[in-house]
């Protein structure tokens, strides 16, 4: 059996296109929660008061600090946390069918390195004289990562391989050195030029940290991931054929070099816009997917949905647990991601491996 479908299972539930209707009032519902959950609780009631009061032009009457709580804080907040998690699960998914490997998530490529060290540069090093934000930073460095990736592994891989499995060990290969360059220059760049002050922010933002997104980045994030939704959904059953690899693929007619192509760079773009506004963040692109398969069967029409779905709400749910679970304090949520996702993988590996 080969490493595509060492961890594919039939679906354990066999889920129908109606429930598929009931995706916008989960996703809402966990928007809800995550919005009135927090440091402190406020009623869902008064949620959803301040909601219809800003879009509806209703007139309830709502405390104005809780009012400010909501609107001006813990919706955004939810919000970009859903669509970051929504597109890490859809990289996830891609990478996972493009490259045949059931390891392969969004950093695999070295975007978040790359990401991280755009960000140390501009936060640390000054980098851009002031004018280059700590986003622009972080997209800028995604975007050569992603670069350095793509020429290493155009040059290590074989052009009359037609795309096939070197080529995809090429860019697995090429990740890794690229996610171990940049970080190596993150960690030179912080020792040689932060302050003990900026080291502790910087390695705060590294671990993922959604405390500082506002509705600015929630403006940015929800088109990022619909757009990536769109395009995953546009080539579904693409993604099907190249499950059973790239001369499978060819041979159904699809343009696999250009294919693959418009689907790396989307991954690219997503995983570098939610990188660049809440740090890094593991664990979702990798897991995600896996325990969709169980539910859903490796079939792309359910499973892009589905963990696009199922990764929204794991991250607003992740978010609200990095605010409550210690008092008086908000934890990095890659810890919580990680803290959740490795051992959730362990099972997925060991259930797989029964499988086979």
């Amino acid at each position: 059996m080969n490493t595509a479908s060492a961890l594919t299972t039939r679906p354990r539930f066999q889920f129908r296109g109606h429930w598929f209707w009931l995706a916008p009032l989960i996703l809402f519902s966990a928007l809800i929660a995550g919005t009135a959950i927090g440091e402190t609780s406020i009623p869902v009631e008064t949620v959803l008061k301040v909601l219809a009061n800003q879009l509806l032009g209703a007139s309830y009457p709502v405390d104005r600090i809780d009012a400010g709580i909501i609107w001006n804080y813990r919706l955004s907040r939810a919000i970009v946390a859903a669509c970051c998690g929504a597109g890490l699960a859809l990289a996830g998914v891609v990478l996972q069918a493009l490259l045949r490997n059931p390891l392969a998530d969004p950093y695999l490529m070295g975007i978040s390195a790359g990401a991280s060290t755009g960000a140390v540069l501009v936060a640390v090093a000054g980098f851009g004289a002031g004018v280059v934000t700590l986003s622009a930073g972080a997209m800028v460095g995604a975007i050569a990562a992603f670069g350095l990736v793509v020429v290493l592994a155009y040059a290590a891989s074989d052009s009359r391989a037609g795309g096939g499995t070197q080529a995809s060990s090429a860019i697995i290969l090429a990740g890794i050195a690229g996610s171990s360059l940049f970080n190596a220059l993150t960690a030179f760049i912080i020792a040689k030029s932060a302050s003990a002050e900026q080291a502790r922010g910087i390695m705060f933002w590294l671990m993922g940290n959604l405390s500082g997104v506002r509705w600015e980045n929630a403006l940015l994030a929800v088109p990022t991931a619909l757009g990536g939704l769109l395009v995953c959904l546009w080539y579904r059953r693409t993604l099907d054929a190249f499950t059973f690899g790239t001369d499978s693929a060819a041979s159904m007619g699809i343009a696999v070099r250009r294919v693959r192509g418009i689907l790396i760079a989307t991954v690219a773009l997503m995983t570098a816009v939610m990188v660049s506004m809440v740090g890094a963040i593991g664990f979702v692109g990798l897991v995600i997917p896996h325990a969709m398969r169980f539910l859903t069967g490796s079939r792309h029409t359910r499973l892009v949905p589905a963990s696009a779905l199922a990764g929204a709400v794991f991250l607003i749910g992740a978010d609200v647990v990095s605010r409550v679970l210690v008092a008086g304090q908000v934890l990095p949520i890659g810890v919580v991601t990680a803290l959740v996702g490795a051992p959730v993988f362990a099972l997925i590996l060991i259930r797989g491996a029964r499988s086979r």
